[in-house]
């Protein structure tokens, strides 16, 4: 008698580099729906119009697409080896946060998804889609129902065996599968995601206002970042690991498996002083293969320069006084805040005095007036 379908779904999974895939329906309750909306009426989207403008189609998989029967969740892990928070210490470097120090996540988990999709197409006679964080599908309430984890008080999904590494992959199968139990939230009493969050950013446990998260500010923030979070962002120069990282069930985590993931040596801890150097080439250079490379040169320089002003380092004096005349006026904007941190107050006053009124961005020159204030 042959095994059950789920079974061989399973364990082609495993084969793939997944650990672990569950089963639910392709529907989520009304309320599930209704709490993005809320947060989205509460501004907590910040700029990611997308949210709202798909609200109705991500309220639910079946509202995307009505042929949907099954969710078949899948879970790959990237838990890292060394003390994430570690890095935090040494600010004459940078820290990318770990799910970006290898290769983009995207490309690795969607392929296999493909694979595993095609086979099971092919077994059920029936059509399935296959998603990886680029749809309008909420990844971590169907988790959540499929029994792969919980949403944590962070917002983001915590598993009894693999803690919060994990990326999160989808497929939609229009074949009716033998669905699993949902997971219970485990979290209990424990805030600790809530309370080593650098800038405040859950209003409420289980709620995360974009406007005030480093990942948000540093990944999909254009523009300038408000003085009132530069401080708090430290050395961070492309996302946050903080809550994820003190999560105690982390401590039942295994090592992630998959090598395509492994962190690069050369992104673990990289110099400020060379990160502020880059030029596009050299960021695409330095990138390739990489989720850092999507926001551009312009956006992570910026952020490289509110770092070099959190790091009480005056030998990286000079390596902002050289893109003081950068074709980015935000480049230009923070480099002058890091300025106004590393210089002599005295200093930076002549300076702002030979420079502003040459600059020709508003923001900029206002930049220029606040900081010399």
């Amino acid at each position: 008698m042959a095994e059950p379908i789920e079974t061989r779904l399973r364990q082609r999974a495993a084969d793939l580099g997944f650990c672990e895939l569950r089963i639910t329906g392709a529907a989520l309750p009304v309320k599930t729906g209704e709490r993005l909306r809320e947060a989205v009426n509460d501004g907590h989207h910040a700029s990611m119009d997308w949210l709202e403008t798909t609200l109705a189609r991500r309220s639910s998989p079946d509202a995307m697409w009505a042929g949907a029967r099954s969710c078949i969740m899948l879970a790959m892990s990237y838990t890292p080896e060394m003390d994430v928070m570690a890095r935090l210490e040494d600010r004459s470097t940078g820290v990318i946060s770990t799910y970006a120090l290898g290769r983009d996540y995207h490309d690795v988990i969607k392929g296999r998804l493909k694979t595993l999709a095609g086979w099971l197409a092919a077994q059920t006679a029936q059509e399935v889609k296959v998603f990886v964080d680029t749809a309008p599908l909420m990844e971590k309430p169907l988790a959540q129902r499929a029994g792969l984890g919980w949403q944590g008080k962070h917002t983001n999904l915590v598993s009894r065996e693999h803690g919060s590494w994990i990326f999160l992959g989808a497929i939609l199968s229009a074949a009716d599968l033998t669905l699993d139990e949902a997971e219970a939230d485990h979290c209990g009493s424990c805030t600790s995601c809530l309370d080593i969050c650098p800038t405040r950013a859950f209003p409420v446990p289980y709620r995360l206002d974009a406007r005030r998260c480093i990942s948000y500010l540093t990944i999909e923030h254009k523009g300038h970042i408000d003085v009132e979070f530069r401080q708090a962002m430290g050395n961070r120069i492309y996302g946050c690991d903080d809550c994820l990282a003190v999560c105690p069930w982390n401590k039942f985590a295994g090592a992630a498996r998959e090598a395509k993931l492994a962190a690069r040596a050369d992104l673990v801890s990289p110099q400020l002083a060379d990160l502020a150097a880059l030029d596009d080439k050299g960021f695409r250079a330095l990138f390739s293969g990489s989720p850092v490379k999507r926001i551009g040169r312009d956006r992570f320089v910026r952020n490289v320069m509110i770092a070099v002003g959190n790091s009480g380092d005056k030998n990286l004096i000079p390596c902002v006084r050289k893109v003081l005349d950068d074709a980015s006026a935000e480049v230009r904007a923070m480099a002058v805040w890091a300025l106004s941190r590393l210089l002599p107050q005295e200093e930076f006053a002549r300076l702002a005095t030979a420079c502003r009124d040459n600059e020709p961005d508003e923001d900029v020159r206002r930049e220029w007036d606040v900081c010399k204030t």
